[in-house]
């Protein structure tokens, strides 16, 4: 099921607009604090959404810390990169995140993605992912 730009935003809301720029820092934050769990937990709604690329979106605040807890144990410590650029717009998020990933061949690589996200108030309602699934292949 591909969601679009435009159904993500005709998402119902419960508390109106988008977040603050304070809110959008803290978040920026904990993620560069490499505590992806308890951004998600802290800043995802229950009934949230993620989804990577064409996949499909994985709904749930649940479903959305059982992927990144198998990611974390599938890579391990993934330091990230400080945000330099990042975009609000109302509702609209847009993050470009750099994350160094151990490789299974003892390496490392840059996984570059560009993140979307649509807030509900203080906190996130969808998000979806863009990047190259070849960066991983290296």
């Amino acid at each position: 099921m591909a969601v679009s730009l435009y159904s993500m935003l005709d998402a119902p809301q419960t508390s109106g607009g988008g977040p603050t720029l304070q809110r959008v820092r803290s978040f920026l934050a904990r993620v560069e604090q490499q505590d992806y769990v308890g951004a998600i937990m802290h800043f995802y709604h229950a009934d949230a959404s993620m989804q990577e690329n064409m996949n499909e979106p994985r709904c749930g605040r649940d479903a959305l810390l059982a992927n990144e807890m198998e990611i974390v144990l599938r890579y391990g410590n993934m330091p990230v990169r400080k945000v330099e650029r990042f975009a609000v717009n109302g509702r609209l998020v847009f993050i470009n995140w750099q994350f160094e990933i151990a490789l299974p061949s003892g390496g490392r690589c840059l996984f570059d993605e560009i993140a979307m996200q649509v807030w509900d108030g203080d906190r996130i309602r969808s998000e979806r992912f863009y990047y190259d699934p070849a960066q991983l292949g290296r």
